[in-house]
């Protein structure tokens, strides 16, 4: 099952952080960054790009600093790359892991 978690800011927004299987099908696990007002909204934006199932139940795997400070300087705040993370790959838009 993905695992998943949250961070409020100071501010009353969150980082979500979700390890999802990746969506083009080629196998393995993808995690996702996702900045917005509340988690039913990172959800929303996650759903509203195709990805349905999405679910965050718990907080076992919340969003590390690194994780959260790379979110919050991308402009659009939805960002991934390969887990188990790789020292040398760095984040993605998302528009990259959805072909689009």
């Amino acid at each position: 099952m993905p695992g998943g978690g949250f961070v409020r800011l100071p501010g009353g927004s969150v980082v979500v952080a979700l390890t999802l299987p990746r969506p083009s099908g080629e196998g393995g696990n993808v995690r996702v960054l996702v900045h917005a007002a509340n988690r039913a909204r990172a959800l929303t934006r996650l759903r509203n790009l195709g990805m349905r199932a999405v679910y965050l139940r718990g907080n076992d795997q919340a969003p590390t600093p690194d994780e959260v400070t790379a979110v919050l300087h991308h402009p659009d705040g939805l960002l991934w790359r390969s887990a188990p993370d790789r020292a040398q790959e760095l984040w993605h838009p998302i528009r990259a892991l959805l072909g689009g």
